[in-house]
């Protein structure tokens, strides 16, 4: 009688800062998990004690390395064989749940990629290339780990990468607020990193850059399809890019010596 094989032990990560109003569902949607890794970084509400009272291990930061280097530091305490990388404001769906177990249980691949379904101020994109939007999230540990960039981190495999079944629904800007907040903390940490890597900025730039991205989103990703918030979304798009450009290149002036400009 052929022996059974055990089921590997799934770690999930989660990093997380003021997230109280979202991280219940979340972690309720990854309680199948062997262990639920959360870092935290300086949150103000109930964020840690409510991961805490649901099982979770949490540890606390007090400084913020940027996206990429803050999920590293939560897959550096992951145990597991195996570990799903989720946001705060995302959850995983029943079909996403069983898909992932049976991967787990077949291992056919060394990464899978999850289709997310994003919501923009209360309704789900289906174009303005946020849909079908795939993204890597599970992986054998050891095989793989977060690029260095402070926004717009992605997983790097070393390996085959399959597609799971299900969707990851990602309840990303509630309302306008959300919109606007969004924009000025990633078009600022958008044009650190520019910086990091030694690219220059001009108002040029910023402004072709800006007009591209709501090109790309209104029209060749078929923004319009999603009716207003379509516009809307394609619109805030140029907006990040732009400002994100334009802080660059302001950022690089030259001040006189008397640090002030006429």
């Amino acid at each position: 009688m052929p022996s059974l094989r055990a089921m590997p032990r799934l770690s999930v990560i989660v990093i997380t800062r003021n997230e109280a109003t979202r991280i219940r569902r979340c972690l309720e949607s990854v309680a199948f998990a062997d262990e639920i890794i959360v870092v935290d970084s300086g949150s103000t509400d109930d964020t840690v004690s409510i991961a805490r009272a649901m099982g979770a291990q949490v540890t606390q930061t007090q400084d913020w390395p940027g996206f990429g280097p803050q999920k590293n530091r939560a897959l550096a305490l992951a145990s597991g064989d195996w570990f799903f990388s989720i946001d705060a404001d995302e959850h995983v769906t029943p079909a996403l749940r069983a898909s992932i177990e049976a991967a787990l249980r077949e291992a056919r691949f060394d990464a899978y990629s999850v289709s997310r379904k994003s919501s923009y101020c209360g309704q789900y994109m289906m174009h303005s290339g946020w849909y079908p939007d795939r993204v890597v999230r599970l992986a054998r540990r050891g095989t793989a780990r977060f690029s260095d960039r402070l926004v717009h981190e992605k997983l790097e495999v070393r390996g085959a990468v399959g597609a799971l079944e299900g969707e990851l629904l990602h309840e990303s800007y509630a309302d306008l607020q959300a919109v606007l907040d969004k924009v000025n903390r990633y078009s600022s940490a958008g044009a650190q990193s520019l910086a990091g890597r030694g690219v220059r900025g001009s108002l040029g730039k910023a402004l072709g850059h800006g007009l591209w991205a709501f090109l790309r989103t209104y029209l060749f990703k078929c923004g319009f399809l999603d009716g207003r918030l379509g516009l809307v979304l394609a619109v805030s798009n140029a907006e990040e890019t732009y400002y994100r450009y334009l802080k660059l290149w302001l950022s690089q002036q030259v001040k006189p010596a008397g640090g002030h400009r006429d």
